[in-house]
């Protein structure tokens, strides 16, 4: 990743960042995720469309959203469905 590409700024912003880089693949299955909020070192988020009710939500969540979260927000220790 080249350093024009690396997201600066705010918490939320990177955080966002990371979740519009997840959204082709979420959207490509049907699915969809939104940012609830950021509370702290948590970051609460919906799953949707597909992805809501689906067997594999949690892996989902868990191995690929969460960890292009705390990717570029390193600081982000949790990462829930709410």
């Amino acid at each position: 990743m080249s350093e024009s590409t690396w997201p600066g700024g705010s918490l939320d912003e990177r955080v966002r960042f990371a979740l519009d880089e997840v959204r082709p693949g979420l959207q490509a299955d049907g699915g969809d995720v939104s940012l609830i909020a950021i509370d702290g070192e948590v970051v609460r988020l919906h799953l949707h469309g597909a992805c809501d009710g689906c067997p594999m939500a949690r892996s989902t969540l868990s191995d690929f959203v969460a960890e292009r979260i705390q990717f570029y927000a390193p600081e982000i220790k949790k990462v829930e469905a709410g």
